[in-house]
């Protein structure tokens, strides 16, 4: 996932808001957004390569989402996969800012990332390319392939949408949402970045929305979770060239926090194969 923007605690009633975008090679295969039959109380998609995920929330209220870091160079294929972090904390039932500690304690076995944590209560950020863990505060923030709040073009542009978009009525929040995470704007050559990768490449991925060939924006997100503890669960998935694949949405509520019985609170689910 290359874009990830978070409203923790920046509005009264939608306490939580996390847009995002999944930037990976297509032929990675994925399950959609759904309910993991291995621990039901989780809602998310999933990597079927390594098992892990990007981007996950649980009914008891916990929720996590992960980026890799961007240095140029291959990645090291003997580490462990990094997905298995966000798998691992939407599954335990330790607190963000205990699960982060231990973490801090394994990063080398993990190529770069960085990485959101947070429950009912916190939300913590880590990355094993950053200085420490890191304390959220309420607001509005950006992560792309970076650290949280890099002034990136599109974590800069995301950040200021979403912000205006809670601050004003300005129609339905998950359609402005999804159409900031469907923008294939490239940002002018001076406000790059330079990560390692040559100067093409950059350009191709300072856009929200990716479309290439063999790699692109496999999956835009939206989560809002309401103040009575309703969640909106919203995933496209798209192929080569941003082709749309399907839309889903489902609908969830927050049960007590630690809950693993979730019969009672069946998603109320649409999908809308293209």
């Amino acid at each position: 996932m290359c874009l990830i923007l978070v409203a923790y605690r920046a509005c009264i009633e939608y306490p939580l808001v996390i847009a995002a975008n999944r930037d990976e090679a297509y032929a990675r295969p994925a399950l959609p957004a759904d309910r993991w039959t291995d621990c039901p109380r989780i809602y998310g998609g999933r990597d079927l390569e390594a098992g892990g995920t990007w981007l996950g929330i649980s009914l008891d209220g916990r929720y996590a989402a992960l980026t890799n870091f961007r240095q140029g160079g291959a990645r090291d294929a003997t580490l462990r996969s990094r997905g298995e972090l966000v798998a691992s904390y939407l599954c335990a039932d330790t607190a963000p800012s205990s699960y982060m500690e231990s973490v801090q304690q394994r990063a080398a076995q993990y190529n770069g990332f960085s990485m959101l944590a947070g429950d009912g209560r916190d939300l913590y950020f880590y990355s094993n390319r950053g200085n420490g863990i890191r304390r959220v505060t309420p607001g509005v923030h950006g992560l792309s392939n970076h650290l949280l709040d890099e002034p990136w073009p599109k974590v800069i542009n995301g950040t200021a949408a979403l912000q205006s978009w809670l601050a004003l009525d300005t129609g339905p929040l998950a359609a402005n949402l999804y159409r900031f995470l469907a923008d294939r704007t490239t940002a002018p050559d001076h406000l790059l970045p330079s990560t390692g990768v040559d100067a093409q490449r950059e350009r191709e991925l300072s856009a929200a929305f990716i479309a290439a060939e063999q790699y692109g924006t496999r999956a835009s997100s939206v989560i809002i979770v309401r103040a009575d503890g309703e969640i909106f669960f919203g995933e496209r998935a798209f192929g080569p060239r941003g082709a749309l694949l399907y839309s889903k949405e489902a609908r969830l509520r927050i049960e007590a926090p630690g809950a693993t019985a979730c019969a009672a609170s069946s998603p109320d689910e649409v999908s809308r194969p293209r």
